[in-house]
């Protein structure tokens, strides 16, 4: 049996999670099977391996790892409802959406990769994250379709796992020669980059946890990621648009095949778009509708976004589209076919988004806080019942927060949280107040029997933070984290407990983690983007007294910059130069990048002439002393220690300004 086999890798679901398991069954309508039958839908065949590999020679993608969920077994350690998604996502390899025109290739990565059949080729729909993932299934299309070359590539939204594997799919050469279009939303490029280099460093540590990464592939860690299995952890890429759609929307043909651009800004991603075919009846619903109700606020970390207008969107395009379509896929789950079923799965997430910015801010101007809302707040009892409208990817605890947080902020009016102490100072005094540590740990152990994990949460964490060397607390509280993950239908929310038991226990894993940056992502970054950059990384305790005004000239771009060391503070202004500035540095935008990403030191370039210097150069040398590298191991829960092998960090400025060291 699978739970003899798996055991070892967590602690068995206590009594009290069972029946919270047990009581689920009962609350939601498992003899639905609409899904799975949609799912498996237009099946044309799988590839003879389960693993993808790297380029690097680690395994990218390995869809066997998931193996376990179709045993049959029904597992205690996984929420009902979130092991049937689970086994939803499983399905792998070749399918076709509409005959002759349309096809999909699922299980490869986090996302759907869709090829549309035109005159002459094939246009691809969302290249996945992974060079190598998005090679395996275009190699699979033309094996089973027959060859045909890729004549266009259609960027859905800015999320990496929607182009990361560009390079797989089409020669950039043919991209920049105009022989291939790649189609994207206006603002694609800004986002695609900014959301991964200002707070990359924490996404990725965070995206640990929300991801699941690390942990195991088993009943007792990682089993799903809601809209996909998880995320390749092959080589990132960019090959950056040729086309935006600019327009609310947009009409164009490509190579015979119409299309018509919803754009749709404010939703799943700042720049995304949804695609109608009114030749064929179908309508791509990008990221914007999939088998879930989808984060408002994503873990990881990014900006919240608007339940709202998503809602809106949604609506626009039922009544642009969706009254007509005859078939909606997407680039996440599975299509959805024949038009009463389109309209409810769109009505359904319509009503869902809408609900939540609507009855959470009801509760807010009703006095519920930030802090209360997510045990407050109820998602009406005809959304809980359909599966649409369950939360896989997102939480209602979560997203109900991120309401209020979007429209009220973090604070929640009480002056007690508006100057808290950090968690390490209040922590000692609690203990101290609760009668020390073996008081609290036989209280823990009481509230644990009894089920009440979260309340046994509250008190270990305390003692964790006061005494991060207690191990008695670590492990105890690890137990706590563990079956409060089984728990959950949010694999986002399982995979953080459950990541934080494992950190507890036996520290920051090691191994290869999916990355979220690559040398084309820094080579997309704008020059401000990589200047505002360098501000995050400047270290302000280094920086004592030190000052300068300094010029940045690209000739080949035709840009200028005014950038200033002040106050331990970097700032630049696009379009100025300084007459009385300390330097001025000229240099290629084309051999910046090469800095950018380390592979010439701007010191060797000013030596070898490519860039020029005019002034005194101890800005450079400053300002090379006073960059942080970050790294993507630092603790999140008290006095944990990174493994052997750090999860890849974001792979981009950490040479830049020729700093050989990584600054």
């Amino acid at each position: 049996m699978a739970y003899e086999h798996f055991h070892e890798l967590g602690k068995l679901p206590s009594p009290a999670t069972s029946a919270v398991r047990a009581a689920v069954r009962t609350q939601l309508p498992f003899d639905d099977e609409r899904d799975f039958q949609e799912a498996r839908r237009g099946f044309i065949a799988a590839p003879p391996y389960r693993q993808i590999m790297a380029a690097a020679g680690h395994v990218a993608w390995d869809m066997g790892a998931y193996d376990f969920l179709l045993t049959g077994e029904d597992f205690d350690s996984i929420h009902p409802s979130l092991q049937r998604q689970a086994i939803l996502n499983m399905e792998y390899g070749l399918y076709e959406v509409v005959p002759g025109h349309i096809y999909q290739v699922r299980g490869f990565d986090l996302a759907n990769i869709s090829f549309i059949r035109s005159e002459t080729g094939w246009i691809v729909f969302d290249p996945l994250t992974a060079t190598e993932t998005a090679a395996a299934a275009l190699a699979l299309v033309n094996e089973q379709l027959g060859p045909r070359p890729v004549v266009a590539v259609v960027y859905s939204h800015s999320h990496g796992d929607h182009f990361g594997g560009a390079h797989g799919v089409v020669d950039e050469a043919d991209v920049r020669s105009g022989k291939v279009p790649v189609i994207a939303p206006i603002g694609f490029l800004e986002h695609a980059v900014a959301e991964n280099v200002y707070a990359g460093n924490a996404m990725n540590r965070r995206m640990f946890y929300q991801y699941g990464s690390l942990l195991d592939r088993s009943p007792f860690g990682h089993v799903d990621q809601a809209i996909g299995k998880g995320v390749a952890a092959g080589s990132v890429g960019l090959i950056p648009p040729t086309v935006d759609i600019v327009e609310d929307i947009e009409e164009l043909t490509v190579d015979g095949v119409r299309m018509v651009f919803q754009n749709t800004p404010g939703t799943e991603a700042p720049a995304e778009m949804n695609t109608w075919f009114p030749d064929l009846k179908a309508f791509w619903a990008a990221e914007n509708i999939v088998a879930t109700i989808h984060n408002i606020y994503t873990l990881r970390g990014a900006l919240v976004r608007d339940a709202l207008e998503w809602s809106r969107q949604i609506n626009k395009a039922l009544y642009l589209f969706g009254r007509d379509a005859e078939v909606m896929f997407a680039s996440h789950s599975w299509p959805r076919w024949g038009n009463e079923r389109i309209q409810e799965v769109m009505r359904t997430q319509r009503d869902a988004y809408a609900h939540l910015n609507n009855g959470v801010m009801h509760l807010a101007n009703m006095g519920v806080t930030i802090n209360e809302i997510h045990r407050i707040y109820q998602v009406p009892e005809s959304l809980q019942r359909d599966w649409a409208a369950r939360s896989y990817h997102g939480s209602v605890e979560h997203n109900s927060r991120a309401v209020i947080n979007r429209y009220l902020g973090y604070w929640d009016g009480n002056p007690a949280t508006l100057i808290p102490l950090a968690p390490r100072e209040s922590a000692p005094l609690f203990v101290e107040m609760m009668g020390g540590p073996a008081a609290i740990l036989t209280r823990a152990g009481q509230l644990m029997d009894a089920g009440e994990y979260l309340l046994a949460i509250e008190i270990l964490n305390k003692l964790v933070y006061a005494e991060p060397d207690n191990e008695a607390g670590r492990h105890l509280l690890a137990d706590a984290f563990e079956q409060v993950g089984y728990q959950q239908e949010s694999p986002s929310v399982r995979n953080s407990f459950l990541a934080a038991a494992l950190e507890l226990r036996s520290g920051i894993p090691s191994g290869v983690a999916p990355k979220s940056t690559g040398p084309d992502l820094v080579r997309a970054l704008s020059t401000q983007q990589f200047l505002d950059y360098l501000g995050i990384r400047l270290d302000s305790s280094k920086v004592g007294d030190a000052s300068f005004v300094m010029n940045l000239i690209t000739p080949d771009n035709d840009e200028s910059f005014v950038v200033e060391l002040s106050n331990g503070t970097l700032t630049s202004l696009q379009g100025f130069v300084a007459e009385a500035a300390d330097l001025t540095l000229t240099i290629n935008r084309s051999d910046l990048e090469k800095a950018m990403i380390g592979v010439v030191p701007l010191q060797q370039q000013v030596v070898d002439g490519t860039a020029t210097l005019e002034g005194d150069p101890t800005p450079l040398l400053t300002l090379a002393e006073v960059l942080t590298q970050f790294e993507p191991t630092f603790a999140i829960m008290p006095g944990t220690t990174p493994g052997t092998a750090a999860v890849p960090a974001d792979a981009f400025v950490y040479r830049d300004l020729g700093d050989s060291s990584g600054g």
